[in-house]
């Protein structure tokens, strides 16, 4: 099935794997979704992630990160922002810090996606895709 919004079709997999407590998630690969599984795994919150299939049945295989024996979900919590019936959009001065700085918003910039501490350090702006902490 086709989504509208494969930003929050990822999110949400995520979130439901991580409650699961399951090891590997897979998510219909975009260029998008490769980006955010990309800061994701820089900033460790997955440990890591891989494209498979070919052509429309292409896939991220999304390997979660869990501490402890108890398996505690590194993920907390992923929430969408901007979404298609309302985008947000924010300049470099305005950019938000997720729990002071605790969490990572994930930002869509002219220079690709990166965390807000990367476009403040850069001085660009642009839309605020999602907050994960």
């Amino acid at each position: 099935m086709a989504t509208n919004d494969t930003i929050a079709d990822m999110l949400t997999r995520i979130r439901n794997a991580t409650q699961a407590r399951h090891s590997v998630t897979a998510i219909p690969a975009t260029k998008m979704t490769n980006n955010i599984a990309r800061v994701l795994k820089q900033e460790g919150y997955i440990d890591s992630y891989e494209e498979v299939g070919e052509g429309v049945d292409r896939r991220l295989m999304v390997a979660l990160r869990y501490r402890g024996k108890h398996r505690q979900p590194i993920i907390t919590k992923l929430q969408r922002v901007s979404r298609p019936g309302l985008r947000v959009y924010s300049n470099h001065k305005e950019l938000p810090r997720v729990l002071g700085g605790i969490g990572i918003a994930i930002i869509s910039t002219s220079s690709g996606i990166m965390t807000d501490r990367e476009a403040r350090r850069k001085g660009v702006g642009g839309e605020v895709l999602c907050y994960v902490w």
